[in-house]
């Protein structure tokens, strides 16, 4: 039905900026909320930021002022542009969707980021 798919982690040191893509394809009539979402080691995963279909954006309190979520609806994509990146962002981020007409959400399979000092 609808197929999610992360690119762009990777390994950097802190301070430095990453930018990842959330790609969506398949059947659906148009996309709903996008958000990223990441998981570390041994923590539940939590909501970084979120995006609904008109452009209204939520950040998390720990990542305001360096990360900064976009989409390009024309391309179904969105964006998580990370600056001023830290060690405790290391984990796996997630994109997550809702498509119309479908009633469930999509996730992607991940893109490892990881942050040394």
């Amino acid at each position: 039905q609808v197929q999610v798919v992360e690119s762009g982690g990777g390994s950097v040191q802190a301070g430095g900026s990453l930018r990842l893509s959330c790609a969506v394809s398949g059947s659906f009539w148009r996309i709903n909320a996008m958000g990223w979402y990441r998981q570390a080691p041994g923590k539940q995963r939590e909501l970084v930021a979120d995006s609904s279909s008109g452009g209204i954006t939520n950040t998390a309190d720990s990542v305001k002022g360096r990360f900064t979520i976009s989409r390009d609806n024309a391309k179904n994509t969105a964006y998580l542009q990370m600056n001023s990146l830290k060690p405790e962002d290391t984990a796996v981020y997630y994109c997550k969707v809702a498509a119309i007409p479908w009633a469930r959400d999509y996730w992607g399979q991940g893109t490892q980021v990881t942050v040394s000092s």
